[in-house]
């Protein structure tokens, strides 16, 4: 069987682990099968997806279309965007169908709003098509009305949580909406192994011995909650041995939906937290930050589609503390595997860190848990077997319609 994978990012974000790890997955489960990936943009996805032995391909998007999108804080909706992006997106469209048709797949699985679409229009004779659904489309005005357009040539769709099927089965109803939950390498991310010096890194003094480090890993995306864990650090007491980490950085192109360093900078000095807080920028190995952290924090102010950081952070047998809304409810049990807390409540959030600071048994006790529930749950294995089953189906159903 051939699958052809489409992405539009080469970065490391969510999605992007998230695709690593399936192709990783399908590679081993069906050696035989014939794997390719087209990119949207050049990256580390590309070499990683390459080292598997999936030929990739990078047909970049054009700057109108990269830069579209309504998550953000809504420039890109205005009508000369909008107007040059649906020009460009006419002729990368044509483009991406000759590839495909050339490539000639038996299952095209789309990862990405953008892909979703343009998978449509792309999609060869005979072709299945399998969306992977990373996010609500309930939160996405302009993509969920273009996408329930289109909804007939997909052939099923994945939904990384149940929540976010729920979501989807709602705007899509009638739709084959399958929730497989995302894996996480369990060998890279390892209670043991290389650590990364995040003083270093932020350009900071070694912290002082018996300082607890506790770290928010994640994209610059406006709703990851950067702003909400910095003012978390900013409440806690002034004996309490904390140093904070903001570990990553901007990795999309659309405009308006992301941070700067500089003005994430500015709110942590504007919160007096000069020196008590780092900022290592974008870190190629994440798994080495997360076993430099004593505390790993998810912060995002909107349900959390799945959250890989709190996957992944429980994989290296940390303690998370996590937003607990929407998907990311989903990963643990309160209490015994992590510690939620309301989205968006700094002060809960404060209270949770100071929680752990003090408690080293409870970090001890948390982190086992966590690491055991990961073993059982997010296995590359379970996940890869799913997908493949479901293309399976999916290529039988294909060929049935076009007969």
């Amino acid at each position: 069987m051939r699958i052809l994978y489409l992405n539009p990012c080469g970065h490391m974000g969510g999605a992007e682990t998230s695709l690593h790890e399936l192709l990783a997955g399908i590679r081993c489960a069906e050696p035989d099968w014939d794997l390719w990936l087209v990119l949207g943009e050049d990256g580390p996805l590309a070499q990683r997806a390459r080292k598997l032995g999936v030929q990739v391909l990078v047909v970049p998007f054009p700057a109108a279309l990269a830069g579209m999108g309504d998550a953000g804080q809504g420039r890109a909706l205005t009508a000369w965007p909008l107007f040059r992006a649906a020009v460009e997106t006419a002729f990368y469209r044509r483009r991406l169908g000759a590839v495909c048709r050339t490539i000639q797949p038996d299952v095209i699985h789309t990862n990405g709003l953008k892909m979703h679409l343009l998978g449509t229009w792309a999609l060869p004779c005979q072709c299945a098509l399998v969306w992977h659904i990373h996010d609500y489309l309930s939160a996405r005005p302009l993509m969920r009305r273009l996408l329930r357009w289109r909804r007939k040539r997909c052939t099923a769709a994945i939904a990384n949580s149940k929540s976010v099927a729920a979501d989807l089965q709602a705007l899509l109803p009638g739709e084959r909406i399958v929730p497989i939950y995302n894996a996480v390498n369990l060998e890279r991310f390892a209670p043991a192994g290389r650590t990364a010096d995040l003083d270093a890194l932020s350009g900071l003094p070694a912290a002082r011995p018996g300082t607890v480090r506790v770290g928010l890993i994640a994209t610059f995306a406006r709703w990851k909650g950067h702003t909400v864990f910095l003012e978390a650090l900013a409440k806690l007491s002034a004996e309490t041995p904390v140093r904070g980490y903001v570990i990553g950085g901007p990795i999309y192109q659309t405009g308006g939906s992301q941070w700067t360093r500089q003005e994430l900078e500015g709110h942590g000095r504007r919160l007096g937290l000069a020196g008590k807080v780092g900022f290592t920028g974008f870190l190629d190995d994440t798994a080495e930050a997360m076993r430099s952290l004593d505390i790993v924090v998810h912060a995002s102010t909107q349900p959390e589609p799945f959250g890989m950081v709190i996957a992944e952070g429980m994989a290296c047998g940390k303690p998370v503390i996590v937003s607990e809304a929407g998907g990311a409810a989903e990963l643990f049990e309160d209490g015994r595997t992590a510690l939620g807390y309301p989205p968006g409540d700094a002060a809960a959030l404060a209270r949770q860190i100071e929680r752990l600071t003090s408690d080293e048994n409870l970090r001890s006790r948390l982190g086992q848990a966590a690491r055991a529930a990961t073993l059982r749950a997010f296995r590359g294995r379970r996940m890869a077997g799913e997908v493949a089953s479901l293309y399976r189906e999916c290529v039988v159903e294909a060929r049935k319609a076009a007969a």
